[in-house]
């Protein structure tokens, strides 16, 4: 079985097995016709149940061939124009080749024995990002698996900088339409349910900061310790950007941790048009980006950034066989003394081949692309007497329902809404997120395809239209 380790007596052997892999998924992509086959359970657990795991094919093409049945066939395809569901990108080729070299080279960012100029340009892509941000020369951060760990280790840092004995007094603050990870993270890190104080939105679904305001201080009069406020450049189900400057002031004046969550939006700091959009950014005492969502990254690559480096401190453990104090004298750079993980891939590698084939402005003029789809997706639903759009769109991301003209029903409304989402992914000619705005059901588009036209985005409103349309007749039908 030596014969499948990769090293210097198999590289041919590897460079078939992957050449072979990716004719079959350039062909697979070639060929894709639509964003999913509409496979369902029932029809696709029996198939993988079927697999003796402890009966191996032995043979790169036969296993290939059963990859085809099991997942290729039936995945879903976010390169497709019509998938407009979740915060899920098509990826550049060149960060997908980066994917392919850090795959197989297998360094880890832990430690620089284990990963030399990784290392290094790791380091690198976190100042050039900080430096994005705005965030001055003090700045540092770690890339991360994810927003919600970025978020996690930005609060985490905030807990301790709060320096209180009693975590019962410590109070976060985020919108009502925060990404879910603030709650999560407040759980994670001890501070109870009462812990994150809910900030109401306006109609644009941004923080109101008069209500801001109000809670900071009424969190000092009732003797707690205002921890955090976190505030949204780019929420997930409106895209919208809470008020950074004016948060900042307010995080000022209260000596409050400011944490902005720029996951979705952190595609403006490459932005060639919108890059304003994010003004006040800089302030943030740290920052949490997901290049995997609007950098066009393959998953996963996220980062979680800082103002003072030095804060960095609270996630540091020493170990003596793997990153001893010492080393920090000697000035050796190991990563893990800022990380929440130990072993960790080279995400890195990604983002830096894309900004050295593409260039920032390359990523930029591609997101912009995206946020201008999203207007004129907008002005087709406003115009479109069968749609209620929610909020004009600040990124790319739109909320709307369909209102049938003779129903006034609004539970209805609400089963017409949920059928059609679940009968257009049955059919699998286009894929669509859904979410609740007022206790009713919306369905949403997010846009971060550029090949997405507004002839695609008028399809898929047609037939969202025909399947509301339909359980509607037919639900007529059942109660005539």
């Amino acid at each position: 079985m030596r014969s499948h380790l990769l090293n210097d007596t198999t590289a041919e052997q590897y460079r078939r097995s992957v050449t072979e892999g990716v004719e079959r998924v350039a062909a697979k992509l070639a060929a894709t016709e639509s964003p999913f086959t509409g496979v369902t359970v029932d029809a696709l657990a029996p198939r993988i149940d079927a697999i003796d795991l402890d009966q191996p094919l032995l043979d790169t093409s036969a296993v290939l061939d059963e990859l085809e049945e099991v997942y290729l066939r039936d995945a879903i395809y976010f390169h497709h124009p019509r998938y407009l569901a979740h915060l899920n990108c098509p990826v550049v080729i060149p960060a997908v080749l980066g994917e392919a070299v850090l795959s197989a080279v297998n360094s880890s960012l832990d430690t620089w024995d284990q990963s030399a100029g990784g290392t290094l340009i790791e380091r690198k892509l976190i100042d050039w990002t900080t430096a994005r941000i705005g965030l001055g020369g003090n700045a540092d951060g770690v890339f991360t698996s994810g927003g919600t760990q970025s978020n996690l280790q930005a609060l985490l840092l905030a807990r301790e900088e709060a320096k209180s004995d009693s975590l019962a007094k410590l109070r976060l603050f985020a919108s009502e339409v925060s990404h879910f990870s603030v709650k999560k993270s407040a759980k994670l890190l001890g501070l109870g349910q009462d812990s994150v104080v809910s900030v109401p939105v306006g109609a644009d679904k941004r923080m109101q900061t008069v209500a801001l305001a109000h809670e900071l201080e009424r969190c000092r009069r009732d003797g707690l310790i205002p921890m955090a406020v976190v505030a949204t450049a780019g929420t997930t189900d409106f895209g919208s950007i809470d008020p950074l400057p004016e948060i900042a002031e307010l995080c000022e004046q209260y000596g409050t941790w400011l944490h902005v969550d720029a996951a979705y939006g952190c595609g403006l700091l490459a932005s060639l048009k919108y890059r304003d959009r994010i003004a006040g950014i800089e302030r943030a005492d740290s920052v949490t980006v997901d290049y995997h969502k609007s950098f066009f990254q393959p998953v996963s690559s996220s980062a979680v950034l800082v103002r003072d480096a030095s804060t960095l401190r609270h996630a540091t453990y020493h170990a003596e066989y793997l990153n001893p104090k010492r080393m920090v004298t000697e000035r050796i750079p190991n990563q893990v003394d800022k990380s929440l993980q130990t072993t960790r891939r080279f995400d890195a590698l990604k983002l830096w081949m894309t900004l050295r084939t593409m260039g920032a402005d390359g990523i930029g003029q591609l997101f912009d692309e995206v946020c201008d789809l999203a207007v004129e997706g907008w002005r087709l639903l406003a115009a479109d007497p069968r749609f209620d759009v929610v909020v004009q769109p600040t990124l790319s991301t739109l909320v709307f329902r369909y209102i049938p003209a003779a129903v006034t029903d609004p539970a209805e409304i609400d089963r017409a809404n949920l059928y059609a989402r679940k009968a257009l992914f049955a059919s699998g000619d286009a894929v669509v997120a859904g979410t609740k705005v007022g206790g009713r059901h919306y369905l949403k588009f997010t846009l971060l395809n550029p090949e997405t036209t507004t002839e695609d985005i008028a399809a898929v409103l047609d037939l969202i239209a025909g399947h509301a349309e339909q359980y509607l007749g037919e639900s007529l039908d059942r109660a005539s």
